[in-house]
């Protein structure tokens, strides 16, 4: 069984969505790039997220996934939306009073906080980390509203106004950053532009949630059940997200020894390696995971197998060739997008390095995005999160071992070790707990994708090698290797795919044809 029309349809929809956002995200950082450089500033500005990316995830992201879905989907499945809405509201409320008071206590703190992240910098740097930092602390009080907007709303299977709010937020981003920074706001603008782009993305969804008939109740209800069930599924994905940071503190405290620009280099290939991961990965398992959870519920053991395998082979069918296609391009890649103004050739070439490392990891990283969904649909959430630990200590005891010979590589070459680790232990077990993961088809699968991928990889190096042979390095060079490497390789994958005659092939052509090609409605 594949995934189902429904899910299909609202994967596609959200992969066209997360297209345009990744396409304006990148925008966004060219800007950026551009107007900045790969420096000191660019580095206390990537710095600047840390914080509110930990409050935002330490409350919110990893409750949504884990427990608040999976608990509120289960309610609407069994005809209780009445009882739903108290159990919202008790979440809403209790969540927007702790990210508050957290808030409150990280602006006072942001100084001590910044010290321990990045030891490495100098007082300027510091002082100017510290600013933004605490400018963008705003941000997660209006993302959580968001979020939670966006979850109710994933509960009932509306998965649009969520995919247009991220579209709206890196947009806003660029318009008031790039106005902000020619009022003399300096790179502080884009920080105010965060702000705002986080009230375009929730004011965006607000007409959803009212048309799906919103009851807020101004009320705390620990003792409700559903209340209760959320908050003990919650406990260890905030224990993960609270030690999780480990990691990325030893990543930036390494990191702020090393040359100027070297945690921005870092960055903005992490955004290029989520790139495929946010746009195909992140949208199949935000779409299957409503059913997943739903199948659960309902004990429809065999369905909740077929949709996993599927949605398991259909991203490893998308992300295997893209991982050998940015090897193979990533330095026209990283040409067309960023170097410009004060970015140079030399900083291409140290974002070229960990970008290598981190492409290697994307198809392990893309698993992983629907691998501990499956445990949340099982209302499981100490398993992955356990298993997450594991990869954790794999990932700092990496970094600490790789960053010495491999400098910033190092790094990025430590998150794709830990991703690879964290699939394999995810898989390992449910296998175990399911009885089986349609392993057979899974592998047959990875074989023939890696196979195609790398006969893929060979043309297009051999293609674009010669064309930079020809055209040399500029812009306009890099921008033609990349579009018709690109095009080539889309082209060979496919014909091979055909040829070899995988199911998955079917599946994706089939969705582009009904998605662009459909003439009824």
């Amino acid at each position: 069984m594949s995934i189902t029309r429904t899910v299909a349809k609202a994967a596609a929809f959200l992969m066209a969505a997360n297209l345009i956002s990744r396409i304006l995200g990148f925008l966004r950082e060219s800007l950026v790039a551009g107007l900045f450089g790969k420096n000191n500033l660019t580095d206390a500005f990537n710095t600047a997220f840390i914080l509110p990316d930990l409050l935002y995830w330490l409350l919110v992201g990893g409750v949504l996934s884990s427990a608040f879905i999976p608990v509120v989907s289960e309610y609407i499945a069994k005809g209780k939306s009445d009882e739903g809405w108290r159990i919202i509201s008790s979440v809403v409320n209790i969540i927007f009073l702790a990210l508050s008071s957290l808030t409150v206590v990280g602006l006072i703190l942001t100084p001590q906080f910044v010290r321990l992240q990045v030891p490495g910098f100098d007082a300027q740097t510091t002082a100017l980390t510290i600013h933004l930092t605490r400018i963008i602390l705003i941000q997660p009080l209006i993302l959580a509203l968001s979020g939670l907007t966006m979850g109710i709303l994933n509960a009932h299977k509306i998965f649009w106004p969520s995919a247009l709010g991220s579209v709206l937020y890196n947009a806003s981003i660029i318009i008031f950053g790039t106005l902000f920074t020619l009022m003399g706001l300096g790179i502080s603008g884009f920080a105010f532009g965060v702000v705002l782009g986080a009230a375009a993305n929730f004011a965006v969804q607000l007409p959803a949630l009212r048309r799906i008939g919103m009851k807020y109740h101004p009320i705390i209800e620990f003792h409700h059940p559903g209340v209760r069930r959320i908050a003990l599924l919650a406990v260890p994905i905030v224990l993960s997200y609270t030690l999780n940071q480990l990691q990325v503190i030893v990543n930036s405290h390494l990191g702020s020894s090393l040359p100027a620009g070297s945690l921005t280099a870092v960055w903005q290939s992490y955004r290029l390696y989520q790139l495929p991961v946010g746009i195909f990965a992140l949208a199949i398992a935000v779409a299957v995971f409503p059913t997943l959870t739903e199948q659960a519920a309902l004990h429809q053991w065999e369905d909740f197998k077929a949709t996993s395998s599927s949605a398991l082979r259909t991203i490893i069918f998308i992300t295997l060739p893209i991982s050998v296609g940015m090897i193979v391009l990533r330095f026209p890649l990283i040409r067309v997008l960023f170097q410009h103004g004060h970015f140079t050739a030399a900083d291409t070439a140290a974002t070229a390095i960990p970008l290598l490392y981190f492409a290697v990891g994307i198809v392990a990283q893309s698993m992983i995005q629907i691998l501990p969904r499956m445990f949340y649909a099982l209302q499981d959430t100490w398993t992955p999160v356990i298993l997450g630990l594991v990869a954790m200590g794999v990932n700092i005891l990496a970094m600490i071992l790789l960053v010495k010979p491999l400098a910033h590589g190092g790094l990025a070459f430590a998150t794709s070790i830990s991703a690879l680790v964290n699939m394999i232990l995810l898989i390992y077990v449910l296998r175990r707990r399911l009885g089986t993961m349609d392993g057979r088809r899974l592998l047959v699968t990875l074989v023939k994708s890696l196979a195609a991928s790398l006969v893929m990889g060979a043309a297009v190096w051999g293609w674009s090698a010669w064309l930079a042979r020809m055209l040399g390095h500029g812009t306009g060079a890099s921008i033609l290797v990349l579009f018709t490497g690109t095009g080539l390789g889309a082209l060979v994958f496919g014909v091979l795919a055909r040829v070899l005659r995988m199911e998955e092939f079917k599946q994706v052509w089939g969705l582009v044809e009904r998605r662009f090609f459909s003439v009824s409605t």
